[in-house]
C-alpha cells in the first residue's frame, strides 16, 4: 500500500518545473503565480527567467530553483561556475546542475568532483544560503556509476541528488531513487524528476526516498492527492 501524505506537506516537495526552450514570459509568470497558489517548494526554470520569478515570487515563500549546464552537463567547469554564481546573484536559491556525463562514463572521477565542487563553491561564494543539487542522469549510467556519482556529489559538498533532466533517455524509477538513498544516506536529499505525471508516481517516489520532486504536473498532482 503506497503511503499518504497531507496536501500542505507534498506541496512542499515539489519543484514545480519547466524548463522548455519554448517558455515565454507568460509562461513563467503562470508557473510563479500557481507556485504561490499552491505553496510549492520551489519553481524549476532556466536561468533567462531567474530575475522575472525571484520578482514574481517576492515574500511568497516559494523558491527560485534554476539549472546550470543543462541538459549536457558538458560545459565547461568555468561556465558552469560562472552560470551558479550568477544565478544566484539574479535570485536563485536552489541550482540543479547537471554533472560531466562523460567524464564519469571515462572514470575520471576527478574531473567530475572537480567539476561538482566548483558549482558548489561557486553558490556558496554568494552568502545567499543557496542549495545545489547534482543531476546525475541515471538513463546514461550503470548501476555502479549512479552509486559514484552520488558519492562524488556528496564529496563536493552538493545538498541533493537528483535523477534526471528530463531531457535525457530516462526519467525517475523507484530503484533509481532507492539505490540513490541507500548510497547518500540521511544526510543528502534526493530529488525525483523526469516522467512524474501523477500522485501515484509522486508518493511511490516519496516512499522510496526522495525528499524532493521535480514535475511540470505539480499542479495535477496537488489536485488529485
Amino acid at each position: 500500500m503506497i503511503m499518504q501524505i497531507p496536501q500542505k506537506k507534498m506541496a512542499k516537495m515539489i519543484d514545480h518545473t519547466l524548463l522548455k526552450p519554448t517558455a515565454t514570459r507568460e509562461d513563467i509568470i503562470k508557473l510563479c503565480s500557481e507556485a504561490r497558489e499552491y505553496s510549492f517548494a520551489a519553481v524549476c526554470i532556466n536561468p533567462f527567467y531567474v530575475q522575472l520569478a525571484a520578482k514574481n515570487l517576492k515574500d511568497s515563500g516559494v523558491l527560485v530553483c534554476t539549472v546550470i549546464g543543462f541538459p549536457l552537463g558538458s560545459a565547461s567547469m568555468a561556465s558552469k561556475a560562472f552560470e551558479a554564481a550568477e544565478a544566484v546573484k539574479n535570485g536563485a536559491r536552489e541550482v540543479d546542475m547537471v554533472i560531466n556525463i562523460g567524464a564519469l562514463k571515462e572514470g575520471r572521477e576527478g574531473v567530475v568532483l572537480e567539476d561538482i565542487r566548483a558549482v558548489v563553491e561557486a553558490v556558496r561564494s554568494q552568502e545567499a544560503d543557496a542549495v545545489t543539487k547534482v543531476i546525475i542522469e541515471t538513463g546514461y549510467l550503470t548501476r555502479e556509476e549512479k552509486i559514484m556519482a552520488c558519492r562524488l556529489a556528496g564529496q563536493a559538498g552538493a545538498h541533493y541528488v537528483k535523477t534526471s533532466t528530463g531531457f535525457g533517455p530516462g526519467g525517475a524509477t523507484v530503484e533509481d531513487v532507492m539505490l540513490m538513498r541507500e548510497t547518500v544516506g540521511p544526510s543528502m536529499g534526493v530529488k525525483a524528476s523526469g516522467g512524474i505525471k501523477n500522485v501515484q508516481q509522486a508518493l511511490a517516489m516519496i516512499e522510496a526516498g526522495a525528499t524532493r520532486i521535480g514535475a511540470s504536473a505539480g499542479v495535477e498532482i496537488i489536485r488529485n492527492l
